[in-house]
């Protein structure tokens, strides 16, 4: 399964805001960091659900055409 834009965007961002949240010495902004964290790997893991169902589906699809001849 090919990695799409988004969700190397989302793994990108969540990664981005866990070192952000390792380098803060502030406590509120690391829990906003880490609040921002787990939004970011909740899109990714999402959009890796979206392509898997896209994948099946066309593999679904594919099985249901007849060949050619």
């Amino acid at each position: 399964m090919a990695i799409s834009n988004s969700l190397k965007f989302y793994l990108d961002q969540a990664e981005r805001s866990r070192e952000d949240a390792e380098a803060a010495t502030l406590s509120n902004v690391k829990d906003r960091c880490r609040r921002s964290e787990a939004a970011w790997t909740i899109l990714a893991d999402r959009a890796a659900l979206a392509e898997k169902n896209r994948l099946k589906l066309a593999m679904l699809k594919a099985a249901e055409q007849p060949p050619e001849q």
